[in-house]
């Protein structure tokens, strides 16, 4: 049987009174000094789940954690005072408080308790004394007898008599209740433990060997927390499917890309000076991990988020908040209404107004605000605190002044960026250009093999310009080949709706004049309607990558490949390269192929040519479509859509950064 009890009773986030984060320096870190009684439960389930809610702050919700959550939550409405021991010695009835919390500073540690029992000692009730092996500090004190008792939303274990037992986390959870509130005056001989789906009490005895278990426990977490290194995923455990942390953890991709790298000389440069030359990255991920291609990894994550992006584009709309739903106005007119819990992010194109009621809400719910000028330029992004973990920022910023690290993954970045455009000709162009293809696969080597940033740079710049062009090949707006779609991974899935604002043009008249003429790359600004959806959709990929190397944990001003720059996402760029094809390149050509937009959609203002109102809403559903297409990991072998897929790569990144993966896989299609 799975014990998933303490994984669905988490009561929801991770934000404590004073007390449970009261801290000292501990290694050089901050440490807490009081421990949650519920997080020796999750370090006795999992030491990795203990190490993320813990130490780096991490938490996030899956179906069991909000049934644990709205379960506390009606526990939590009535709180009682626990009465003194003196007092309670001179009752002769039972007693009941709710909600109770108290600390041992002996032990360390501290609990919120959901109910406790009070009654006239174990003699009273005709039970057992303690274990005879028990020593005298784990005897209980003599007096009224207390038992917690708490709420689990699982069921008991099965013992091999038959017999029904609490799970080994809920008897550590209960032990550290135990020992508070023996630190306390208190007696407490047992504990009780009450299994929701089941609707039975699991007695504990609070015994030595318990004891013993729990003060062993209390010391391994304080160890985890001072030496600030994660421990490793848990390996095929049936415990990782019900995890509401498995998205962040990624345990089977994680154990996957530690084992033993067998990286030729092909991939690796040293340089004379090299700072740990262990860690790298690759392009053929397959070359270098011992795992047979044919193998499939068991996938944890799921393949689509059920949350969508949601995108205003009308000028002059004003946004506010009601509730839990965002009210988007026009002339003080409600035309649309969203619920702010079924979005990831909130896109707003050019002049539109927020209220500080919306601004908060979104934070709160960790929903993050982008902006962008009516012609698409990506401006920024608003949100909540983030993540509070320092870790691996630290880590960060300490590589990036690494120069060996920073041209080891700028490399396998562009390579494979190089190596993704080569594959969008062979699958798009009409006639797939041999003399460019050649070219490219030697541009794509040289860029594994560059030996500083600025021929880097020289080569990336070479391997574009061949690229684009061939690029008007893969347009195909005419004769036969009118409204063909591009063929990349399979057909594109069917689009979701991302569009809560009917986009209206802002009056003024498309150029019939417009073609779908590609002779070049140009920009800032755009000169040309096929350049005009290039650039959004570089924008819109930005701003996605910017949110998501945000949400793992990183600072995204700060790249690798990506000089610094005021006000410029690097990583997010740096991250961007090799998904510029693949996600950007393929919207822009299936928009066009597919005439979701039309010449009818552009307008020029001077030398500058730009999207309707309506051609952007029509290229946002393109673009989210792309998204949202289902696509092979070549690494791991699962499908997930492009979303996704961007967090995966970030998250791999930052097991790079913190030690525990040696070779970033970038991630390129065949």
């Amino acid at each position: 049987m799975i014990a998933a009890s303490n994984v669905g009773t988490t009561q929801g986030t991770m934000e404590r009174p004073d007390e449970f984060s009261r801290s000292s320096e501990i290694g050089g870190a901050a440490a807490p000094d009081y421990l949650p009684a519920r997080m020796l439960n999750e370090l006795t389930y999992c030491p990795r789940l203990y190490y993320y809610e813990h130490v780096e702050g991490l938490f996030a919700h899956n179906q069991e954690t909000v049934e644990g959550a709205l379960r506390h939550s009606g526990l939590d409405v009535r709180q009682d005072a626990l009465p003194p021991p003196e007092e309670l010695a001179q009752t002769d009835r039972p007693v009941r408080s709710r909600s109770v919390t108290l600390s041992s500073d002996a032990c360390g540690v501290i609990a919120k308790m959901d109910l406790i029992e009070i009654q006239a000692g174990p003699a009273a009730r005709g039970d057992s004394p303690p274990a005879s092996g028990a020593s005298p500090d784990e005897l209980p004190a003599p007096g009224v007898c207390v038992t917690p008792v708490d709420y689990k939303r699982g069921r008991p274990r099965e013992a091999a008599d038959g017999s029904l037992e609490a799970w080994e986390p809920d008897q550590i959870q209960l032990a550290v209740q135990a020992l508070v509130l023996r630190d306390n005056g208190y007696r407490c001989d047992e504990a009780i433990v009450y299994y929701v789906a089941t609707k039975q009490r699991v007695r504990i005895a609070i015994d030595g060997p318990l004891v013993a278990r729990t003060l062993a426990a209390i010391r391994q977490a304080r160890d985890l927390a001072a030496a600030g290194r994660i421990p490793p995923p848990l390996e095929d455990s049936p415990k990782c499917p019900r995890c509401s942390l498995v998205g962040i953890c990624l345990p089977n991709e994680t154990r996957w890309c530690t084992t033993e790298p067998a990286v030729s000389s092909r991939w690796v440069q040293r340089t004379l000076f090299d700072v740990d030359p262990a860690r790298t990255a690759v392009t053929d991920p397959e070359f270098v991990f011992a795992h047979p291609s044919s193998s499939e990894m068991r996938r944890l994550v799921p393949a689509r988020d059920d949350l969508r992006p949601l995108y205003l584009n009308t000028q002059g709309l004003s946004v506010g908040k009601s509730g839990e739903v965002l009210k988007v106005k026009e002339r003080d007119k409600v035309i649309q209404e969203v619920r702010l819990k079924e979005i990831c992010q909130l896109s707003l194109m050019g002049n539109i107004q927020l209220t500080t009621q919306a601004i908060q809400a979104l934070c709160e719910a960790e929903v993050p605000i982008a902006y962008f000028s009516m012609g698409g330029w990506f401006y920024g992004i608003t949100q909540g605190l983030g993540v509070k973990n320092i870790f691996l920022r630290r880590e960060q910023f300490r590589l990036a002044d690494v120069p060996a690290f920073c041209l080891r993954l700028a490399r396998a970045l562009v390579a494979g960026k190089i190596r993704n455009q080569r594959t969008l000709l062979q699958r798009n162009h009409v006639e797939p250009p041999t003399g460019a293809l050649a070219l490219m696969k030697c541009l794509q080597e040289d860029a594994e093999r560059a030996g500083a940033m600025e021929s880097l740079l020289g080569i990336e710049g070479n391997a574009a310009r061949v690229y684009f062009q061939h690029f008007a090949g893969m347009l195909k707006t005419g004769g036969r080949d009118e409204g063909a779609g591009i063929e990349d991974e399979g057909r594109l899935s069917s689009p979701r709706s991302t569009q809560a604002d009917m986009g209206r043009d802002e009056g003024s008249s498309a150029s019939p004049a417009f073609a779908f003429d590609f002779a070049g790359r140009n920009r800032r600004p755009p000169r040309d309607p096929v350049n005009a959806l290039l650039s959004l959709a570089y924008s819109l990929l930005a701003k996605d990558l910017t949110i998501v190397t945000q949400a793992v944990g990183f600072d995204p001003y700060l790249g690798f490949y990506h000089q610094p720059r005021f006000g410029r996402a690097s990583l997010g760029l740096d991250l961007m390269e090799p998904f510029r094809p693949l996600i950007a390149d393929s919207a822009v050509l299936s928009a066009i192929n597919t005439r979701m937009v039309t010449p009818a959609d552009f307008l020029r203002t001077g030398d500058a040519v730009a999207l309707t109102a309506d051609g952007r809403k029509k290229f946002f559903r393109a673009y989210e479509q792309r998204m949202d297409t289902l696509v092979t990991h070549p690494l791991f072998g699962y499908r997930v859509n492009y979303r996704r897929m961007l967090e995966i790569q970030a998250r791999l990144l930052a097991r790079v950064l913190t030690g525990e993966m040696s070779v970033y896989p970038v991630f390129t299609t065949r």
